[in-house]
This record gives C-alpha cells, structure tokens and sequence, in this order.
C-alpha cells in the first residue's frame, strides 16, 4: 500500500493521465526491502536481491515510457559494506548478471549507462562489467541510467571539499568564486540535474546517506511495497502524485 502524506500531495485519481509538460526530468530511487521480500517468504535474501534485479529492468522501461531524461538507482552504499560478506558478493555481481541479460534491451530503448560513487574501489568483476555496458551504450542519447554504487553522500561531500582545498591551496580558483554552482562540479553527478522526485520503497522514511546535497529541492514519494514488489502501476501512481504538486523553492 502507498503511504500518501496529506501535505505534500493530493491522492491521484485513477482517471489522472501523466501531462508531458509537469513530467519530472530527473526521477531517484532508493530501492529498499528485498532481503525482507525474501524473508517473508522463507527464501534467502539473496533470492529478493535476484528478484529486484527484474524489478529494474521494468521500471526502466516504464521511465522511458514516462519520458524521464535521468533515472538514479541506489544500488550499493558505502555502508551496505558492513553486510554479510557473501551477500556483499553477490549484489556486487548482480550488476554483471542485469547487463549481461538486458543490455540488449536497454540499447533498444536508447538508455545510456552512468555511474555515481567511488567506483574504483569496487571489485574487479563489477567494474569490468559496467565499463563495458558504459562503453556499448555511451552513443545513446535517451534515458540516462545512473547507477549509484559504493555511494555515500557524506563521502562524496568530503571529497569535493578536498579537491576544493587543494585548488584553493594551488591558486587554481578564488575563494570569493565558491558558489553552488561550482561546489556542484565537484560531486560525482557533475553534469546531472538534480532530482525532481525521490521514491523510497520499503516503508522507510530516511534518506540514508543518498544525495543530501542534490535533495535540497526534491519531492519526496513512499511507498510500503517492497522493492520486488514495486510495479509499473506504482511507479506510474508517484509520477502522478509528483505532478499534482506545485514546487515553490522557497517562493509562493
């Protein structure tokens, strides 16, 4: 069952159509609950990790249905290191396995392949296969699929203040040119609007580390369903509850 919270959005009705003009450019999701999808049915968390991994590929095509220029999914934080090693393991080769299956797929649909994090720490296999898929989809000029991997906002904030630092130190820029716009340079979605619209799955209402920054301004949608159970219906009913309000940034 969504959770609508009454002052941030009216219900949609089930006549409502998605309007091309109010439609959000960039759409983030934290995709939570699929150890307990597995739990509650007596399967290993691993079998929820292997079943979101569908769970992508159909709101994937459903975004680009939706015309949604950006879709970042928190695939892996810097936290979710603590986990299981076995378990780390394997969602860090469900990436090679998501391509290796849909990569077709997502050519055919013009999406082109990012990344967000500190990639270069992840395994070998798992930059293998992303680099790949990057390389293969770096022509498409539809949907961006960012996926944000060994991702930690508290992480990404700290090193853009360090290079910062170090321009500084080196006289590279003028402290009194420091700006939003050009802190923004320096985190990993340089070059990437920031959202319009954040889905968290699973009943959670926490951010969790994700793009505290890039939030600032970005409507928030929730939903109870776990991630495997998050459907094009659903993804369809946030678009909508998105465009029924009205974004203000602090005006009237």
């Amino acid at each position: 069952m969504s959770i609508k919270i009454p002052f941030l959005s009216k219900q949609p009705k089930e006549s409502d159509s998605l309007s091309e003009e109010n439609a959000p450019n960039h759409v983030a999701i934290i995709m939570d609950g699929n150890g307990r999808w597995a739990q509650k049915r007596g399967l290993p968390r691993f079998a929820g990790h292997k079943e979101g991994v569908s769970t992508v590929n159909k709101i994937v095509k459903t975004a680009v249905r939706a015309n949604v220029k950006v879709l970042t999914l928190y695939t892996f934080s810097t936290e979710n290191w603590k986990r299981p090693k076995q378990e780390v393991e394997y969602i860090l080769k469900l990436p090679k396995e998501f391509l290796h299956v849909y990569l077709p797929s997502l050519m055919e649909n013009n999406v082109r392949i990012q990344t967000i994090g500190d990639f270069q720490s992840l395994p070998g296999y798992t930059q293998e296969a992303v680099n790949y898929a990057m390389e293969k989809t770096k022509n498409n000029d539809g949907l961006i699929l960012n996926f944000a991997i060994n991702y930690g906002s508290r992480h990404e904030i700290l090193k853009a203040v360090k290079q910062i630092a170090t321009e500084l130190k080196e006289e590279n820029i003028d402290i009194d040119s420091l700006d939003e716009e050009a802190f923004s340079k320096h985190l990993y979605t340089n070059g990437v609007s920031d959202p319009d619209l954040l889905i968290r799955t699973g009943g959670e209402y926490r951010l969790s580390n994700f793009m505290l920054w890039q939030l600032a301004y970005t409507e928030f949608w929730f939903t109870d369903k776990l991630w495997p159970e998050f459907t094009e219906e659903t993804f369809h009913e946030a678009l909508l509850a998105y465009q029924q309000r009205k974004r203000r940034y602090g005006g009237i």
